[in-house]
């Protein structure tokens, strides 16, 4: 059985369990002057032990069934066993074909704290739901929405509005409105072409515009589109428009700005926001058309 459909069966949900029956009560007064033991505390080098157990000594992640041992006990993920060549990382015994159906029990009776603890998260989790949740828990960090370079950095939204600023030097405006220039002086162009992105804050949130050129085809087109620094299921509350023209002509989109969940490149392969050809582009631009000049309006609104 695959790791993702024994997932799948587990129930997420904590087992509620019947404190047990007391059979006799003693009577306090009996023993006033002896040493009662008091119940030891919990030991929390025996929990950080547990964790050492579940995680792979390969890939160090936590293991999830089948795991695998050799015959000497020792352990690792079914995602390793085949980058090890059946071959134990530990001992260098054969692997064979063996189950640590004593770990994936221990590891089925365990709850532990969601990874984004420090994000805001309060919830406990069955180890094996644990998992499924943290790819999906609301706490989880944000990528860095800059399209311009492969950044690494996550943080919640405050961070990374700081961090684009300080960092990648974005521009920063309040207010619902904006006003977009884009000059290019070689439209043909599009491998060196510069990413534009600006933040902009209204109705208490980021939102960020996006315009670039890229390749569809054999021709360069020109994309414009909004993503939103927040959920999806928030983001959702939101509307946004685009302009483009010139020449008494113009182009008008309008659509729900994406979460910044969905990456920047994702948005874009998915053609979802105003996609301008470089012939109109260029007719837009007036002049000889041997430089590209579009001025992109917009505005963000809230549904009610």
């Amino acid at each position: 059985m695959s790791t993702a459909s024994f997932l799948e069966d587990m129930q997420c949900s904590p087992e509620v369990i019947d404190p047990p029956k007391i059979d006799g009560i003693i009577d306090i007064s009996e023993h006033v002057g002896d040493h009662i033991p008091l119940s030891p505390k919990p030991n929390v080098a025996v929990s950080s032990s547990v964790r050492e157990l579940l995680e792979c000594p390969v890939c160090l992640n936590a293991m999830y069934p089948p795991i695998h041992q050799c015959s000497n006990g020792h352990t690792l993920c079914s995602g390793c066993k085949p980058r090890v060549h059946n071959r134990c990382p530990t001992c260098r015994h054969e692997l064979g074909n063996i189950r640590c159906l004593a770990l994936e029990k221990i590891a089925a009776s365990l709850e532990f704290p969601c990874k984004y603890q420090s994000f805001g998260c309060v919830g406990i989790y069955p180890y094996y739901c644990k998992l499924k949740h943290e790819s999906q828990c609301q706490y989880r960090p944000y990528s860095c929405p800059y399209a311009g370079s492969e950044c690494t950095v996550v943080g919640d939204i405050p961070y990374l509005v700081a961090h684009l600023k300080d960092d990648h030097k974005v521009d920063m405006h309040s207010g619902s409105t904006f006003n977009h220039r884009y000059v290019k002086s070689n439209p043909h162009e599009v491998e060196n072409a510069t990413w534009m992105l600006t933040v902009f804050s209204c109705f208490g949130q980021y939102f960020c515009l996006h315009f670039e050129a890229f390749q569809l085809g054999n021709a360069p087109v020109y994309i414009a589109f909004l993503r939103f620094m927040g959920d999806d299921a928030e983001a959702k509350n939101y509307s946004y428009s685009l302009e483009v023209g010139g020449n008494g002509r113009k182009m008008i989109w309008q659509g729900v700005p994406r979460s910044i969940r969905d990456s920047h490149r994702k948005v874009r392969d998915s053609f979802d926001g105003l996609i301008i050809q470089r012939s109109m582009a260029l007719f837009f631009s007036g002049g000889d058309r041997k430089e590209l000049k579009l001025r992109v309006t917009g505005r963000i609104w809230k549904e009610q």
